[in-house]
């Protein structure tokens, strides 16, 4: 997406004529224009010279976001853009008009309505009393120019908008005002006194002042309301550093951000925020990272730890290495995502966009209609077109046209807050209307590391000594249950013997020499057939199995020593996210490769709804595809093997540790690695989709009863009549009330569960997986096939073996690949094809 930014704009109308101009240009794809960070994000081939024709064509004016010098004079343009210019013009403008306004209200009604003292000169010199007036009311037209510039300049290219309305009520009320005095001149001179009276009650010129003045009024709360709605994004700007410590030969050299190139190594001492995205070289300190993840408790970081740019260093020293820069950092990253978001558009926002490009010639067409009728019916003109005045400035297109915007802005703000990125205004709405939350098991409801869970010793030595001897054994291996293993001895300060004549063994086991006596380490198959496992040991084996763990078995010596056992343990907040979840009317799926029996075990850990197991990265997809006919779902992963499932699920959210390929294939990204945060996202959502109902109810029911009430639809039945002062008060108040109800957003927490409201859940029963959606495949490493007919016979093998759809033999490559339709243990494989007299060197 190429982002522009527009000026010019000044109500929804507007913004659906830019829109309208720049779909019209060859090459582009869509576009979404933003009125209220007077954006537009255009996608497409188009070149940005046609674009921006097209916009100025248009009326409007438009530039190319990124066309700074440098990145800095980049960032301070973008936060120029989103400054509040609008404000402190329209206070000055205020203030100025209610200085002449009173004076004109001193004469036009305080004198007349209300005996109050006016200088002699015009005791009886009406026709002074109406020039003053004139004057006092050009003055207030002049100072508030700017609606009469835009708004006839917007009738001239045929796309009226809402100073448009404001234009035309005014200078209707002034055109007819001075008419009524030219009238008025002219019976003073004849000596009519009645005719002179009669003229006095047709000026309106106090009401075309007040209007402009009631608008300026409305605009600069608007103004203000919506200049808070884009805080949250000036805040992120404001975290970028504005300078690093760079290292260079030993020295520290203080240089400006831009200067920092990947690869460079940088300093950051206590109390200072970090440059750049980077890794740890040297040094332990706590971060606090709360700026880029809502989460008030600093990390601690050591060397080998990453580290991004806007995070505070709370204690010690750090010396790191550029990893990312410039626009590539964390931060960058996570104001490009609001950013864009702004610029986009929600579904939700169409229906309102559709009236709101053809509301303002409606409403003039209404205007006149309204002042014909009440001629046609009898009634003096001065009558008929206070009517017809009242419609035009009663009417407001921006409460329709910032509905939706201000929400979405206010909503990414109080998302990016809590570390919950959503990349469209779309995948803001989408979420809270998911009906299926489909989480991948590893590193999403589990943690991603195995972690020691269990030690049972069978000797009277204890858990220590088994311990001590699993970690002279796994010193030495680089497996991650190994890895398990040492990172649990080294937290309990536990160093690991040295042993001799180490060796991986075919078959899951290793083996050493420790004090002239042998150790071994494996599965059970594998030290049961070194030495005799205690039936107790066999059960509590299967046990841990059967609990999804991995049970690592011990010995030394001619002696069985004991089992540690081994798992990918679950978050400690992922089975209440799974329960927040299901409280919303959620049904919640859990996916994984695994086999069924470990699946299951982490499933009822979690309480999840169902789980499918076995599936492969394609399966996720698949599986996706079949939950989506059962209703919205969404996808949560962080792997690359999760991007195709992200990008199919109706909303993709993924874990902010994942990968980037994770991330980009997602709607959603979850700045930490807490599964809570997807119920907080969907919370979120929801709550902003109630406010854009709420924004939208009001903006179409205030012009719905406004509009007839202004035209004296009720004069008849209820005897209603509006001045048109109190048409534009009600105007200015409609948008301003739009956009302070969005606001309200701005105190919501997203992670409370107090308010959340339980949909009806969808059905998952029979949610059985067609055969390809449940595919296993496993690669067989095969020894001794010389020919065709040898993989004949090894093919004609495994197609025997139950659960087996079909097998790739090659005996060229060495190997048979089987797709399975169920879980077949490895086992049952090898035996298969070596019972054909072929060996089975690995299962992959």
């Amino acid at each position: 997406m190429v982002q522009y930014t527009v000026t010019g704009m000044s109500c929804a109308a507007c913004s659906a004529r830019v829109e309208k101009a720049v779909a019209k240009v060859p090459g582009v794809s869509s576009v979404s224009v933003s009125l209220l960070t007077n954006s537009m994000g255009v996608e497409g081939t188009a070149p940005a010279e046609a674009v921006i024709k097209a916009v100025v064509d248009a009326g409007y004016g438009a530039s190319l976001k990124g066309a700074a010098a440098s990145p800095s004079a980049q960032k301070a343009a973008d936060e120029d853009a989103l400054a509040d210019h609008e404000t402190p013009v329209l206070k000055r403008r205020l203030w100025t008009s209610l200085g002449f306004l009173a004076v004109l209200m001193w004469f036009s009604m305080g004198h007349m309505m209300w005996g109050w003292p006016l200088p002699k000169f015009f005791d009886g010199n009406h026709v002074a009393m109406g020039l003053v007036q004139m004057i006092l009311a050009a003055i207030v037209m002049l100072i508030n120019k700017k609606f009469f510039t835009s708004g006839f300049k917007g009738l001239l290219h045929g796309a009226p908008n809402m100073d448009t309305l404001v234009a035309l009520g005014s200078a209707a009320s002034f055109a007819y005002s001075v008419a009524a005095l030219f009238l008025m001149t002219d019976a003073q001179v004849r000596g009519d006194a009645a005719a002179v009276m009669g003229y006095m009650h047709e000026f309106y010129f106090e009401s075309a002042a007040m209007i402009l003045t009631l608008i300026t009024v409305g605009k600069m709360l608007e103004a203000r309301s919506k200049g808070r709605t884009t805080d949250a994004l000036k805040s992120l700007m404001k975290l970028a550093p504005k300078t690093a410590t760079l290292l260079v030969n030993g020295a520290e050299t203080v240089v400006p951000i831009e200067q920092v190139k990947a690869g460079d190594e940088f300093a950051v001492h206590p109390g200072e925020n970090v440059p750049v995205d980077g890794v740890v070289i040297e040094g332990t300190s706590a971060v606090d990272e709360s700026a880029l993840t809502g989460e008030s408790i600093p990390v601690d970081k050591t060397a080998g730890d990453r580290i991004s740019a806007a995070t505070v260093n709370q204690s010690g020293y750090l010396r790191a290495r550029a990893t990312r820069v410039g626009e590539d950092t964390t931060l960058s990253q996570i104001i490009r995502m609001v950013s864009d978001a702004a610029a986009t558009k929600a579904p939700i926002a169409k229906v309102a966009d559709k009236v709101s490009g053809v509301f303002v010639p409606a409403v003039i067409a209404i205007a006149a209609v309204t002042t014909v009728v009440w001629l046609l019916l009898g009634r003096e003109f001065g009558f008929a077109l206070a009517r017809g005045i009242s419609v035009l400035v009663i009417s407001c297109p921006c409460a329709l046209g910032l509905a939706t915007p201000v929400a979405i802005m206010v909503g990414n703000g109080v998302g990016a807050k809590s570390g919950i990125l959503f990349k469209t205004a779309a995948s803001l709405e989408n979420c809270g209307r998911i009906q299926i939350a489909a989480l991948d098991k590893t590193g999403t409801i589990t943690s991603g590391q195995p972690r020691v869970t269990d030690l049972v010793s069978a000797a009277e030595s204890g858990e220590d000594e088994l311990l001590r001897l699993a970690c002279a054994l796994e010193a030495k291996s680089e497996h991650p249950l190994a890895r398990a293993v040492m990172a649990h001895a080294d937290k309990l300060g536990m160093a690991a013997p040295d042993v001799s004549d180490f060796s991986a063994l075919p078959g899951n086991g290793l083996k050493a020499s420790l004090n002239g006596e042998t150790l071994l380490g494996g599965s059970l198959k594998f030290i049961s057939s070194q030495l005799a496992v205690p039936e107790t040991m066999k059960a509590k084996a299967d046990e841990l199995a059967a609990q999804g763990k991995t049970p690592l078995l011990f010995a030394h010596g001619a002696a069985f020593a004991g089992i540690i056992a081994v798992a990918d343990t679950i978050k400690e907040d992922s089975p209440r996210a799974v329960k927040e979840l299901q409280d919303m009317g959620i049904r919640v799926v859990m996916l994984t490769g695994d086999n069924e029996r470990t699946a299951r075990a982490i499933g009822d850990q979690a309480g999840v709804d169902a789980v499918i197991a076995g599936v492969l990265p394609d399966g996720k997809e698949a599986v996706i595809r079949e939950l989506q006919k059962r209703g919205k779902t969404a996808m949560v992963g962080d792997g690359i093997n999760d991007a195709p499932a992200l990008t199919r699920a109706d909303t993709g959210i993924a874990i902010g540790a994942g990968t980037d390929i994770a991330i980009d294939a997602a709607d959603v990204v979850l700045m930490n690695s807490r599964l809570s945060d997807v119920p907080a996202a969907v919370r979120l959502s929801r709550a902003t989709l109630r406010n854009i109902h709420e924004n939208l109810f009001w903006a179409f029911f205030y012009n719905v009863v406004g509009i007839p009430l202004a035209a004296g639809a009720y004069i008849a039945l209820l005897g209603w009549k509006m001045n048109p002062m109190f048409g534009a008060a009600a105007m200015s108040l409609s948008s301003f009330c739009v956009v302070s109800n969005a606001l309200r957003l701005n105190f919501f927490n997203p992670h409370s569960a107090k308010k959340d409201k339980k949909v009806p859940p969808v059905e998952l029963d029979d949610l059985t997986l067609k055969t390809e959606e449940t595919k296993m495949v496993k690669t067989l490493k095969v020894e001794g096939m010389m020919c065709g007919h040898c993989e004949a016979r090894v093919k004609k093998a495994l197609l025997a073996v139950a659960g087996v759809e079909s097998a790739e033999v090659s005996h060229e490559k060495g190997t048979a690949v089987v797709t399975l339709s169920a879980d077949v243990p490895n086992e049952t494989l090898k035996a298969a094809v070596e019972a054909q007299d072929y060996p089975v060197t690995s299962i992959e």
